[in-house]
């Protein structure tokens, strides 16, 4: 699902929402989540999980087209969470979608 299509879901389940609403209100929810983010802070959302910020610390890595190694400095990495109840979710009823093989689905 892409952002466009959460609009239009947020916007078709609301009556009294248009559109132009339904995506001032999916920009405010992201941007609040990647302010906190910014400002260090975790948010949680009940029932449906938590995003926080991990640290990755200072490693060696390797350039691929000359095989050098070279310095990958420390940085914040965002994570998410999934919470218990979202999880409980999804793991009482099958999914519904294509019969398409995913690249993550083993054969």
């Amino acid at each position: 699902m892409t952002k466009a299509h959460l609009i239009d879901r947020v916007a078709e389940r609301s009556s009294t929402l248009t559109r132009r609403q339904a995506e001032t209100a999916v920009n405010a929810i992201f941007g609040s989540i990647r302010d906190a983010l910014q400002r260090g802070e975790k948010t949680e959302i009940r029932g449906f999980g938590s995003f926080c910020l991990r640290m990755r610390r200072n490693k060696d890595g390797r350039n691929p087209k000359t095989g050098e190694t070279v310095p990958v400095p420390e940085k914040r990495m965002p994570f998410f969470k999934a919470g218990k109840e979202f999880k409980e979710l999804l793991n009482q009823e099958p999914l519904h979608k294509k019969e398409e093989p995913s690249e993550y689905t083993a054969t």
